[in-house]
């Protein structure tokens, strides 16, 4: 018999990262969900456990809490060993203006979450990934990104 498939998902409790844990959750998988909102993903993890996850562990953290990640890494891998997916899709978005100075610190709010954070959330996962992928099963780390890094939009600078 076949190990359930595992994945681990930022930005879990709502939008995207929500919906990736149902597909997942539908496919009998071991889920590891992390949103700021805790009491969203205990919710959250109810209704995918009843829709076919296997099992679901919540870590509510911040992705630009780097010991954060990395001890719901450890948690994760030390239950249910090295993930075969992790989805860093925490992210934000704010219209913000380069000529407007009380913008300069949303600006740098949006970049530590949805580029420092990427790199947050993979960092903790690689070396157990690596070990994995040379026992012949490779896992994906999986990014989350916006349009804007392809085009810029309005009122977003």
């Amino acid at each position: 018999m076949p190990s359930a498939l595992k994945v681990f998902i930022t930005g879990a409790s709502s939008g995207i990262g929500s919906a990736l844990a149902s597909h997942y959750a539908k496919q009998g998988a071991v889920l590891g969900l992390a949103a700021r909102r805790g009491d969203q993903l205990i919710t959250l993890a109810e209704s995918l456990i009843a829709a076919g996850a296997k099992q679901v562990s919540c870590h509510p953290l911040d992705v630009t809490d780097a010991a954060a990640l990395r001890a719901a890494a450890e948690d994760f891998i030390t239950r249910h060993g090295a993930p075969d997916i992790v989805v860093a899709n925490a992210g934000v978005s704010s219209g913000t203006l380069t000529e407007c100075a009380e913008d300069l610190e949303a600006i740098k709010r949006i970049f530590e979450i949805n580029v420092y954070g990427m790199a947050a959330t993979f960092s903790p996962f690689i070396a157990a990934m690596k070990q994995q992928a040379a026992n012949g099963n490779p896992g994906r780390l999986v990014g989350i990104a916006s349009v804007a890094g392809i085009r810029g939009l309005p009122g977003a600078e």
